[in-house]
């Protein structure tokens, strides 16, 4: 049995699935394949490493400092988000709270993380062979939100948020071999998701990179229609879907930190769920 856990991220909702693995972490509950998207990526680079309460800190400590996530930041940078403090300055061996890379790699657990080529809109699958100490640069790529955060480039391609590629990506973990997948949402799984958002961030990117304004117009339609799919295979047993109830009065960019405890509680009790399902 090859089990699989996707992380969709969210922004600052990622706080829920964050409290899902450290819950996992706690009881020692292993995957053979991570798939993490955008915020979900940086939520599996530090559940592979085995570094409980991390994530939580960069949720809820971190996260309201100006220099991680700002106005000021996207005068200055053009990014609200900083992604070189957050997966840099802070993570990087030397930072505040760095990321145990030699743990990440020696995991035998697989790791995907998913990014959306700003030229083409088509989904990127990087995975750990691009990583090395101190070079964080596709979780960067997988969390740059299009207009709120200019594209990150690597190796000469600009990259945007994975959502904008494959925003739920459960036929990628079964195309990887996975025979069960848990799947980490971050909001009501029967919550569709609408487009008003996407099609004003689209409207801000069209004239540079059409291509990838055109998937993020598209990214509602499909993530409705990946978790319809994956509804489906959870009803033939083989996906576990987890997910909040409710976000608490979280969303993608706000940083509440009482209400973002709320719902990593809610997360860490909704992990219990996996047990079952695993074993």
């Amino acid at each position: 049995m090859k089990n699989g856990i996707i992380d969709v991220g969210g922004g600052f909702r990622g706080i829920y699935a964050c409290g899902v693995l450290d819950y996992c972490l706690d009881q020692n509950i292993r995957f053979d394949l991570g798939i993490g998207v955008s915020a979900g990526s940086a939520n599996l680079a530090s559940f592979i490493a085995g570094q409980k309460g991390r994530n939580f800190t960069f949720y809820t400590e971190y996260g309201l400092r100006r220099q991680y996530a700002s106005v000021w930041n996207f005068i200055r940078k053009r990014s609200f988000i900083d992604m070189d403090y957050v997966y840099g300055t802070l993570s990087n061996h030397d930072g505040e709270n760095p990321l145990d890379y030699t743990a990440l790699r020696n995991n035998p657990m697989e790791f995907i993380v998913v990014a959306a080529n700003a030229e083409t809109g088509e989904a990127k699958y990087f995975d750990k062979r691009d990583i090395r100490q101190d070079d964080y640069s596709i979780l960067k790529a997988s969390s740059s939100i299009p207009f709120v955060c200019k594209p990150y480039f690597i190796q000469g391609t600009p990259y945007y948020d994975g959502g904008l590629g494959d925003p739920v990506p459960v036929e990628k973990a079964f195309a990887f071999g996975c025979d069960r997948v848990v799947l980490l949402l971050t909001k009501p799984e029967n919550v569709l998701r609408t487009s008003e958002q996407d099609e004003k961030l689209a409207a801000r990117i069209r004239k540079k990179y059409p291509n990838a304004a055109e998937k993020l117009r598209q990214r509602a339609n499909r993530y409705n229609e990946s978790v319809a799919l994956a509804q489906e295979y959870a009803r033939q047993g083989k996906v576990l879907i987890v997910a909040p109830d409710d976000t608490c009065g979280v969303s993608t960019l706000s940083r509440d930190p009482a209400n973002m405890k709320r719902l990593y509680e809610k997360g860490y009790a909704d992990g219990e769920k996996i047990k079952s399902f695993m074993y």
